[in-house]
């Protein structure tokens, strides 16, 4: 590895810290792949994660294939219509990758259920992805939920202060009640349905869910099925609170 720790030292990142900058992957994946010996630098097979390189000056590429860093960092706000899958592909039925028109490959940040709604951020900023979804860093999500009964606050209590699903506590969640059957919900965790798996303990059944927030991002009045580019001003902000 000579020839990669020789690089300029102020020029040096380590690996794994490339492969997210450069979109592909967050850096805890980029590990995965380094231990894998799936990445090469000036073609040696490197398998240990700390290894620093210079992106001037150093060529590296995954399962043979040239990584670029210079890749256009993108960041969309997709309102997500019920019917559709958070998938790349998903046989014959509708993903919402079919509803944004970009060259980019993009991955969504979490997931919505194929019945609910709302904001889904799509990015290939590989760092601000891991960040956003991994639970240790306490990002808030909030949804809008409507119930077939009416919901007592007894119930509303229950599932504030947290319930067992699958033999694991949900975290604490902020809620406040709308009507006798909607109430907003955020949560800081994102287990699978878990909000419908919530309701479903309180004898009821969600007839619809609609995602409204991520972290200081807003769905605000983007109609359903469109989509846009975040503002640098929401980039900043979204970034900021990763920490990033």
């Amino acid at each position: 590895m000579d020839k990669i720790q020789n690089s300029e030292t102020n020029n040096l990142i380590r690996l794994q810290k490339f492969l997210s900058g450069a979109g592909l992957c967050s850096r805890r994946k980029g590990e995965e792949y380094i231990k894998a010996g799936r990445v090469a630098v000036n073609g040696e097979i490197v398998s240990q994660p700390g290894v620093q390189i210079d992106p001037e000056k150093d060529r590296v590429t995954v399962d043979g294939k040239a990584v670029r860093d210079d890749q256009k960092l993108i960041y969309i706000m997709l309102n997500k219509p019920a019917g559709y899958i958070t998938s790349r592909s998903h046989g014959s039925r509708k993903i919402v990758f079919d509803l944004v028109d970009v060259d980019q490959r993009l991955n969504p940040v979490g997931r919505l259920d194929k019945d609910s709604t709302g904001l889904l951020l799509l990015t290939n900023d590989g760092e601000l992805h891991n960040r956003l979804i991994h639970p240790s860093f306490d990002h808030e999500k909030e949804y809008e939920v409507e119930t077939v009964k009416p919901v007592s606050d007894k119930a509303l209590e229950k599932m504030r202060s947290g319930m067992v699903l699958k033999d694991k506590k949900t975290r604490p969640a902020k809620i406040d009640r709308v009507t006798e059957n909607r109430f907003k919900i955020t949560l800081k965790e994102g287990r699978k349905r878990q909000i419908r798996r919530m309701v479903e303990q309180i004898d009821n059944r969600v007839v619809s869910l609609h995602r409204i927030r991520m972290s200081t991002l807003i769905l605000g009045d983007l109609e359903k099925g469109k989509w846009r580019y975040l503002s640098k001003k929401e980039v900043s902000a979204l970034r900021k609170s990763c920490g990033i």
